[in-house]
């Protein structure tokens, strides 16, 4: 997993929890966080929190390239400890 696909793991988890919290309590975390301040901060949020769901989305699309992987190493390398 690249770092993007982490940070953008890491933004789509926060904005889920944010619409949890609003579906569920009626509290939305990052109008409270942000409150008196410029709406485009909210905007500029919740638009990162939808780059990140297509950036996780097209990585979960896309196929991988496994990694050469030396089984029998780790293995070996597993028995001698």
């Amino acid at each position: 997993m690249s770092v993007i696909q982490k940070i953008a793991l890491a933004v789509l988890i926060i904005g889920g929890l944010n619409w949890g919290l609003i579906g569920f309590f009626d509290f939305n975390l990052v109008g409270f966080i942000f409150d008196g301040m410029s709406p485009i901060i909210s905007r500029v949020i919740y638009a990162l929190v939808g780059i990140a769901s297509i950036t996780t989305l097209i990585g979960w699309l896309l196929p991988v390239e496994e990694e050469d992987y030396d089984y029998e190493k780790s293995y070996q390398n597993s028995l001698s400890h």
